[in-house]
């Protein structure tokens, strides 16, 4: 029989506040849009206006945990000056979550900056990590009251990669590796001088990190792949954790491929072009079962306009982690991404994640049916859905 997911396991989605909130333009992503090198955002989903509603959706299909981030340009528009209204505002989001009985997750950084911190560099600037945990503090000691789980940042190494490898993403440099190295590393210091500025600020907060996973293995016997898949979990994952976690209280991770050496199989695509291997979060997972901590998945979903297999690739993911969870891995809460239809970066609004679909004209929600499949897990706490032979006693 499969194993059973704790009783307190948290089921929830998670969103991201430049991807939902709307008429955010004091950050770089919007400075971007302006000047041609990605899509708007405009007024994404309206969700700072609508999140009552979006929010009273989640707790109707079953959700008891809410991962959302709050925007830095919103709170600190200019440096050294916080906006209370922006904290008053997030405060009610909050006290809605509260209000649905579910658990509220806040991601102090989901990728976006203040357009002034940005221009003096972003994560390049000597200064950043210290201006970035003071920002940190402040978020946990105004919100602290009402949350107690907070992630410092979001996918820093994709934030690196795309902003200096790859120049798709801000600041837009291609090739800039002694740039990405220093981004990376002020990103992980960063991290850990937030992570003491909280914990000066609010003891009872709880603190982590949100870590990109791409999971490598091999397939058979071949040793050149085992030692590549061995050569990339080192650099992809363990590299970097190794910098943080040991100012981690639990850590969070977010899965989306898996790459397997001398792998023959012919899986699926998403609508983003990745393979879809749902399954393999159980590797993903295991990566992080060394560091003895909680462990969240933060996000973990797929592309699908049609919904033709998200509720597949959700029943698929739920097994992963149940193999993740009988290994060992304190695994504590799952957020599948994303509750909403969103802007989706340099894909603009073209890919659809979400359980629920946005009509971006008239902002109109729909429940995607795979929502329905997704709602009877959070029921069951994992238990009996179609094809699976578990039952929760």
């Amino acid at each position: 029989m499969p194993h059973p997911f704790p009783h307190d396991f948290r089921w929830g989605a998670a969103t991201a506040s430049y991807q939902v909130e709307g008429g955010i333009e004091r950050c770089d992503w919007a400075q971007a849009a302006r000047e041609g090198r990605v899509p708007p955002c405009g007024s994404a989903c309206d969700h700072y206006r609508r999140f009552r509603e979006d929010i009273a959706l989640a707790a109707t299909l079953g959700h008891t945990m809410h991962r959302f981030s709050v925007e830095w340009a919103r709170i600190e528009p200019e440096e050294g000056r916080f906006d209370e209204r922006e904290i008053m505002h997030y405060r009610e989001v909050l006290t809605a979550i509260r209000a649905h009985d579910m658990e509220p997750s806040i991601t102090i950084l989901h990728f976006t900056l203040p357009l002034w911190y940005a221009e003096r560099g972003g994560w390049e600037h000597p200064n950043a990590p210290r201006l970035f945990a003071r920002y940190a503090a402040y978020v946990v000691e105004r919100l602290g009251d009402l949350c107690t789980t907070f992630a410092t940042l979001n996918e820093p190494m994709v934030v690196a990669g795309l902003g200096y490898v790859r120049g798709r993403w801000p600041p837009f440099h291609t090739r800039a590796y002694v740039r990405y190295l220093r981004a990376l590393y002020h990103m992980a210091k960063g991290h850990r001088a937030a992570y003491h500025a909280i914990r000066a600020a609010r003891t009872s907060a709880r603190i982590g990190i949100v870590k990109h996973t791409v999971a490598f293995r091999a397939a058979g016997k071949n040793p050149f792949h085992h030692l590549a898949a061995w050569c990339m979990n080192l650099l992809w994952t363990r590299a970097f954790m190794s910098l943080v976690h040991h100012s981690c209280d639990w850590i969070g991770v977010n899965y989306y491929q898996r790459r397997v050496y001398g792998d023959t199989r012919a899986l699926p695509y998403t609508d983003m072009g990745w393979r879809s291997d749902p399954e393999g979060i159980a590797d993903a997972l295991l990566q992080f079962k060394r560091y003895r901590k909680p462990v969240y998945v933060a996000e973990a979903g797929c592309a699908d306009a049609s919904d033709r297999f998200r509720a597949s690739y959700i029943r698929d993911t739920v097994r992963g982690m149940r193999t993740a969870l009988a290994q060992g891995v304190d695994l504590r809460g799952y957020c599948y991404w994303s509750l909403l239809d969103n802007y989706e970066w340099a894909e603009g609004f073209e890919k659809h994640f979400g359980l629920v679909e946005v009509d971006y004209d008239t902002f109109e929600r729909r429940v995607r049916p795979s929502a329905l499949l997704y709602r009877e897990i959070c029921r069951t706490n994992g238990g009996v859905v179609e094809g699976d032979e578990y039952q929760e006693p």
